[in-house]
Order: structure tokens, then sequence, then C-alpha cells
């Protein structure tokens, strides 16, 4: 079993064609999805395709992207959002300073904002952070206290990754780690117990090998518990296994 615990809802393709894609992942052995909102809307969408699907869940929050363009009726809709019985997280929120599509003072202000929100709601956080690491680590310990949740995506060093796991905060990994220049990565996997991992797709971006550069899709989780098998020397059902079970603790999921 499997479950893909970060799948994007804003490709127009994806909800295209979601019935093949939600077929394809359980064929493929997932048992279940986590859909990720990045605003107010996308996180709407995730809800009711949460509703639609028994296999899928949603996290409902505002990305750093987006974070310009939140306001306080935002916070108190998602709020609100978060209550409904198929929301398993808050995310996706963080920081994200490659890209700096809003700026970083109000980017930081909506992160702390929703990690506040989540601990009034009683949810997880699923956190982005893209080239933030110092001042991510800096507000999860001021600001995350009692929270659990995952660093998905993980881009950090081993250092972060166990300060993190110190926090309470699961280490997700993705398609890179099958790319054959994720040397870096790689060897964070083989550092870390299986019992601070996660895996994800973060479809649709960072397919991984052998869908390199196409579309991503939760039935592709498999090919990254496969790699983190082979890095780790242990069989990709025990590798399945014990991430099912994280993915399981950290959302609640049944």
């Amino acid at each position: 079993m499997l479950i893909d615990t970060h799948a994007h809802l804003d490709s127009a393709e994806f909800k295209a064609d979601i019935e093949n894609v939600i077929s394809r992942s359980l064929a493929a052995g997932v048992i279940a999805i986590v859909t990720v909102g990045t605003d107010l809307e996308s996180s709407r969408q995730a809800v009711m395709l949460a509703q639609q699907h028994p296999s899928v869940y949603a996290a409902v929050g505002i990305h750093p992207h987006e974070a310009a363009q939140a306001n306080p009726d935002h916070l108190t809709a998602l709020l609100r959002l978060s209550q409904h019985e198929k929301v398993v997280a808050i995310g996706e929120i963080g920081l994200d300073f490659y890209r700096n599509l809003s700026p970083t003072e109000v980017q930081k202000e909506i992160f702390i904002a929703q990690l506040e929100l989540a601990q009034r709601a009683r949810k997880p956080v699923i956190i982005h952070d893209r080239q933030a690491h110092r001042e991510t680590m800096s507000i999860l310990r001021e600001r995350a206290k009692d929270l659990r949740g995952v660093l998905h995506c993980f881009s950090g060093d081993l250092e972060m990754a166990q300060q993190a796991a110190k926090l309470g905060f699961s280490i997700s990994v993705a398609g890179p780690v099958t790319f054959q220049n994720a040397r870096g990565l790689q060897a964070l996997v083989r550092e870390l117990p299986l019992e601070d991992l996660m895996i994800e797709t973060d479809c649709p971006y960072l397919a991984p090998h052998p869908y390199r550069g196409q579309r991503n899709e939760p039935a592709y989780v498999r090919f990254i518990a496969t790699r983190i098998a082979a890095l780790k020397a242990v069989p990709f059902e025990h590798v399945a296994q014990v991430t099912t079970e994280n993915a399981k603790r950290v959302f609640s999921l049944p």
C-alpha cells in the first residue's frame, strides 16, 4: 500500500482526466491521495474532489506564491474549510525565496497566520520551503509548538532534516530522488530513518524517472518508494508499509 501525500489540483489537464488518474493510482497500489490547495479557490476544489472520491483527502492553505493576495477573509474561510471531515491538513504553506512571487515579509506573515490557524483547527501542516531554510526552521521553532506535519519535497540538508524531525515533522521525498544527479538527496535518504520519511509525487510536477519531464500523477509514487528501497537496501514492501503508516499517523487517515 502507498499514499501520495501531495497531489496538486492546479492543472487543467489533471482536472479533465481525473477519473482516469485516480483509477491508475488505485491500480498501482495507492490507497490514499492528499490533494493540496494553494489558494482559497484551489482549496475549495480540493475539498470538492475529496467529497467525490473515497480515496482522496484534501489539504487547504495559501501557498507563499499567493501570499500577497491573501486577506483576513481568506483565512477565515480556510478555517471553516478545515473543519470538513475529509480535510486532513493545512497546506501548502511556507516560504519561497527562490521565485519571490510575494514579498518576503508578507510570506512570513501569512505563514505564521496559517500555523496559528492549524493550531486552532487542530490539523497538521504541509510546509513549502524553497531557498528559505533558515527562516522556515526559525518560524517552526518559534510558532509551531504542538503542531505536527511534513516538510514537503524536501530540499534541505541532513542537519535540517534531523532538526525538523526533532520538532515532530516528517521529511517528504518526491521524484527528484530518482534523478541520477540527485546525490545529496539520495545520501540524505540513506541516513534518515524510514520512520521520519514520507513519499509524494508533488504532481503534476517533478515526475520521477522514467517519466521525468512528463506530467506527474499519483500512480508514479511507487517509483519513489522503489528508489528509496534501493538506496536503503530494504524491500519495497517495507518502504511502502512504513511510509504509509507515517502518513496515516501524521494526517490521521483511516
